[in-house]
């Protein structure tokens, strides 16, 4: 009997479901058990010639509708996807092994947010009028065209809804690519917009690894590439676009700080550092690995930490009562295996976790270092899983410089009662998204994304219209004109 997550074809084009199996059959792993649950088969160059010129010639008339037209399709594949969040939630845990007690809050809910936002937008997108005495310019905002949306293996839902709700409310069309990692929540996605209303072609999703992510980066039909990724990954992606002259958003990784004032309160520090280290199992680009601790309170914060660190639950990811899930695959647990011996290695302390979990699946215990030091391969280089930095430190000035010590700039988060330092903290840090007093909140109203290494363009909010469609401006000349002869 075929498992319930197996699709009902690789990919999704034109408004179906479409298989070609000569493509390089890709396993669906189960990361809480390391049973093989499904296969897909990458895209050949047929399928991925099917796709982008499907998309192409799909979205001029996208384009000609009306905003509101859009939006209308939009929100309503955001009313599918709420009523049928508890079957999308289960078919992400098995996609990622995330615990259901998150994707049933996080993923789905998130992805609905994202097309419910743009598609209220989408009606809203206009031009300026310029007076010139006169004379006048008029603007207008315009679709780029064929947009390729290149995903993440740890929201894979989320992902597939914060690139495809903008580019489409503004008119463009998208062929989007899972993480090979990943590949089954993004047909679901485009399976409800079609449902919703919206013309076949819109929205494509084609499965592969690198190759078939380069063949779409680099083909001269595509006007924009947005990705999500690592850094390593978003060079490369980064200089095939600008071989094309295209359009991109970056949104990669990061080795963000997490400053706690010694006037913070414990609890909410602690948990602003759990869900900045350990949600996703700690797989989340703009965690906060590197937490920086005013030494007055260090020990005090470290016991509470350890004794809430306790309290997680692992175990089956189906189970609600399961609070903390698998890596994604074994590779991915075997990284940061490596990294947490690293860490015991080069003399940080081991406060809790640190192994493998007794169990199936790809479980690693939630790990906490501390006396952590800013040349320490743990703090210096991302490791995305469940490892927390613990670094000391004793002023304002000194953490500040430490904090932006790295290529990165993801994120940045303050856990502090004095406002005015709060704000002030968060003005010096070289960061795309920060937080104070909190860490983590991604709601779709906010925009998303870095600065230096970690990336360029911003995801979610109003800044996300700009990324997904050019200006046009006309000038219109009322009188005769003048000219030398």
């Amino acid at each position: 009997m075929t498992h319930p997550a197996q699709p009902k074809a690789s990919h999704f084009i034109n408004g179906e479901y479409v298989e070609d199996t000569a493509g390089t059959p890709i396993p669906v792993i189960y990361a809480a058990t390391g049973e093989q649950i499904a296969t897909v088969h990458a895209a050949t160059p047929a399928i991925v010639e099917q796709a982008l010129s499907t998309a192409k010639a799909a979205q001029k008339a996208w384009a000609k509708m009306t905003g509101t037209e859009r939006g209308r399709i939009l929100r309503r594949a955001a009313d599918i996807m709420r009523e049928r969040n508890h079957d999308l939630s289960v078919l992400e845990t098995y996609d990622t092994g995330k615990p259901l007690q998150e994707t049933l809050v996080a993923d789905a809910t998130s992805g609905a947010d994202a097309l419910e936002y743009f598609g209220g937008l989408a009606a809203s997108l206009t031009g300026e009028h310029i007076p010139l005495g006169e004379d006048w310019v008029y603007t207008k905002r315009e679709a780029l065209g064929l947009c390729v949306g290149i995903g993440a293996w740890n929201y894979p839902t989320q992902i597939a809804c914060w690139k495809g709700a903008p580019a489409l409310a503004c008119g463009n069309s998208m062929v989007f690519k899972p993480s090979e990692t990943t590949p089954l929540c993004a047909l679901k996605v485009a399976e409800i917009l079609i449902e919703a209303g919206a013309p076949a072609g819109v929205f494509n999703v084609v499965q592969g690894m690198g190759e078939v992510g380069g063949a779409l980066v680099t083909d001269p039909r595509v006007d924009k590439v947005s990705l999500t990724g690592s850094v390593p990954t978003g060079k490369k992606v980064y200089a095939a676009a600008a071989e094309g002259m295209k359009h991109v958003t970056m949104e990669l990784g990061g080795k963000s700080p997490l400053i706690i004032f010694d006037d913070a309160d414990i609890d909410n520090a602690v948990g602003g550092a759990i869900n900045g280290n350990f949600y996703s199992s700690g797989q989340v680009c703009s965690n906060g690995t590197r937490v920086f601790v005013q030494k007055g309170i260090k020990e005090k914060f470290l016991a509470r930490l350890a004794e809430r660190t306790g309290n997680a639950i692992l175990g089956d990811p189906m189970d609600e009562a399961t609070s903390f899930g698998p890596m994604v695959t074994e590779n991915q647990m075997n990284i940061v295996l490596g990294y947490i011996e690293k860490g015991k290695e080069e003399g940080a302390r081991l406060i809790c976790g640190g192994r493998r979990a007794d169990m199936d699946g790809y479980f690693i215990e939630p790990t906490v270092f501390a006396d952590v030091t800013d040349d320490m391969t743990i703090a210096r280089e991302e490791i995305f899983g469940p490892v927390m930095s613990v670094l000391d430190f004793d002023t304002e000035e000194e953490v500040v410089a430490r904090a932006n010590d790295t290529e990165f700039g993801l994120s940045a988060g303050v856990f502090t009662k004095d406002f005015t330092r709060a704000h002030r903290v968060i003005g010096n840090l070289e960061a795309g998204s920060c937080f104070i007093n909190s860490y983590n909140d991604a709601p779709v109203e906010a925009p998303f994304g870095g600065v230096k290494a970690s990336g360029v363009g911003r995801e979610n909010s109003k800044e996300a219209i700009k990324h997904f469609s050019q200006v046009k401006s006309v000038y219109v000349r009322m009188g005769d004109v003048e000219a030398a002869f």
